[in-house]
């Protein structure tokens, strides 16, 4: 097993003034390593990255959302108007209201959208947490199933079983850990190679609900993050590509051929993420793949640091290898 290696660096008027220490693996077609470094093999918690894999959970559970809302079941949304309203939506359908959240209250991670409802003087709200999408599609599971929904983020209660038995499948690993996410739901730990071959898995389907969940993030991506993210501007720069950003810098991505990229930074400092993707992507030639919008590829991992309001320095990717 390897350690953590530098993966970013920080350098301002040619002075290198830090580092990000990461993980990341790359895996071929046929799955297997095309590049690796760090401990891509350890256990790690994936946070939101975990997400289209819980939705899969859910879809073999019985849930049934059309194309936008199974995306924001998907989702760390960004609390946008169109965002809240497909949550709301989603609980509609199940019977239910914002009431039956568990999400923590919390103001839109947009910044505009934050504003808005601060101007329009209401404060945080648990539909407005980047995860209500997500716990709203679990409780219409529940629902649709007929299980409780006052214990739906309970580790035993049979929506999070199917979950476990559904990601332990789809990364070809046990769980080693189940953890408490930040919204309060089971989180499941893997590895890197076991987060980018799920991914793999989801974006190569041909049918059934795996093939419904990538093709709900290819179709709206601006559903899974947000109209102003670097993810979905990621997203739309390489076609048939599905991916997820977490929290603590994890980021994976997969391509439709079966290409899958994963990396997770030890300081989980959110900058370096777009910065180390767009390296990866970079130093194995997949954003000159045909297609694929190679300059705004790698605009999402430019990163400029300022002095006097003027750019003099940068994070740049190191991918060694």
């Amino acid at each position: 097993m390897g350690q953590p290696v530098v993966v970013a660096e920080i350098v301002r008027s040619g002075f290198t003034e830090g580092h990000h220490y990461g993980s990341m693996v790359a895996l071929g077609p046929d799955g297997s390593t095309a590049y690796a470094v760090g401990e891509v093999g350890a256990q790690i918690l994936p946070r939101s990255c975990n997400k289209p894999i819980q939705a899969l959970g859910m879809l073999y559970a019985g849930l049934a959302l059309e194309p936008q809302l199974l995306a924001l079941a998907c989702a760390s949304h960004s609390g946008e108007p169109f965002h809240i309203e497909g949550v709301r939506r989603i609980l509609a359908g199940a019977g239910l209201t914002e009431d039956a959240l568990q999400t923590p209250r919390d103001y839109p991670l947009d910044d505009d959208a934050r504003d808005a409802v601060i101007r329009a003087g209401d404060g945080r709200q648990s539909v407005l947490m980047n995860c209500s999408g997500k716990h709203a599609a679990m409780l219409a599971t529940c629902v649709a199933n007929g299980w409780p929904t006052e214990t739906y983020l309970d580790p035993d209660h049979p929506l999070q079983q199917q979950i476990a038995r559904t990601f332990a499948e789809l990364t070809g690993e046990p769980v080693g850990t189940v953890a408490v996410d930040g919204c309060g739901a089971p989180l499941l730990s893997t590895s890197l190679t076991g987060l980018a071959r799920a991914f793999a898995r989801l974006a190569t389907a041909t049918d059934g609900p795996e093939r419904l969940i990538a093709e709900a993030i290819r179709a709206h991506p601006e559903y899974v993050s947000g109209s102003t993210r670097d993810e979905l501007a990621l997203l739309r720069a390489i076609p048939g590509a599905i991916g997820k950003a977490g929290a603590e810098s994890c980021y994976v991505v997969a391509l439709p051929d079966g290409r899958a990229l994963a990396l997770k930074t030890d300081d989980g400092a959110p900058r370096a993420r777009p910065v180390v993707m767009a390296g990866l992507l970079r130093r194995l030639g997949w954003d000159e793949d045909e297609g694929v919008d190679t300059a705004a590829v790698r605009r999402t991992g430019e990163a400029p640091l300022l002095g006097g309001g003027r750019q003099v320095g940068e994070i740049r990717p190191v991918v060694t290898g």
